[in-house]
């Protein structure tokens, strides 16, 4: 389980980190129709100021979704970067905002399937893709299972405090990514853990499956927390519809594991494409999830 420093880090050096959390956390508390207004804003602004990340978003249209045609993929690209700025609003109310007013207009659906497992004792890893709602989601979730999650460490030691804080007051526990021992642990003793592998993690194991039919570079943390721990590892799909957000729990991937981590890692790709699918402006195309490929060449050259 991550703690929190003693207290926060304080220093000259720091003071525009802790300005920039601060507004954050003001904005945390705006309403959410004027929250929705300003991500808008926002997100057309990083369009428009960021030519590298769009450009990434319209080499992962092209790639994962060559059905659309060139006026459709930028109409979707458009839709896009309007989510990412509604999303920025979504996880700091998360983290520092109350969420009364969002959980009356939430769907939550599957939790049967939570509690069914929990019964049988076992750990569930909870499978997402990174959505802009997912914070948010989470939170969510939190009110009706104790849910713990895993995360990258910011770099900023001010973002890290006060992210890590805003996640504890509802996150059973989190765990830093490297922390693999007391992930499994926990997971070992019925927990339930939120758990994104759909990015390019350098440095950690990884095979090469598909995903919308290209390449990825792929952590093969699923298969192994599976095969070490028993657990079940379940789709999760949550999606923003208008004021309303969606929450559903899929049935877990059986059999699984299997003997073969790429066919395990495919399996995994391929639920979370379809996550995608239903929602796809408010996956993080941003990423660039094609960088490292067989051949040793980036599809972002």
């Amino acid at each position: 389980m991550a703690d929190l420093p003693p207290r926060p880090p304080f220093s000259p050096r720091l003071w525009l980190h802790w300005l920039g959390v601060g507004l954050a956390m003001a904005a945390a508390r705006l309403p959410v129709p004027l929250q929705h207004a300003l991500g808008r804003l926002l997100g057309a602004l990083a369009r428009l100021l960021l030519p590298s990340r769009r450009r990434a978003v319209r080499i992962n249209l092209a790639l994962c979704l060559p059905e659309l045609d060139e006026a459709a993929r930028e109409a979707l690209l458009r839709a896009h970067f309007r989510d990412v700025g509604i999303g920025l609003f979504e996880f700091a109310r998360a983290w520092w905002g109350e969420i009364a007013p969002i959980r009356a207009n939430a769907q939550i659906e599957g939790l049967e399937i939570l509690q069914r497992l929990r019964e049988e004792g076992r750990g569930i890893l909870l499978v997402s893709g990174h959505f802009m709602t997912l914070e948010l989601c989470g939170r969510l979730l939190c009110d009706h299972v104790p849910l713990a999650g895993m995360y990258r460490p910011h770099r900023s030691p001010v973002l890290e405090w006060a992210v890590l804080r805003g996640r504890l007051r509802y996150a059973r526990a989190m765990f830093a990514n490297h922390n693999t021992r007391a992930t499994l642990r926990y997971l070992k003793h019925g927990g339930i853990l939120w758990y994104a592998p759909d990015q390019d993690m350098r440095g950690k194991d990884t095979v090469y499956a598909p995903f919308f039919g290209v390449p990825a570079a792929t952590i093969t943390a699923t298969h192994q927390f599976a095969r070490l721990t028993g657990c079940a590892v379940v789709p999760f799909f949550h999606r923003r519809e208008g004021s309303r957000y969606v929450l559903r729990i899929g049935e877990p991937l059986t059999p699984f594991p299997s003997d073969d981590v790429v066919a395990d890692c495919t399996r995994v790709n391929a639920a979370i494409e379809a996550m995608v699918r239903q929602a796809p402006s408010q996956y993080l195309w941003l990423h660039r999830r094609f960088k490292r490929q067989p051949d040793g060449r980036s599809r972002y050259d």
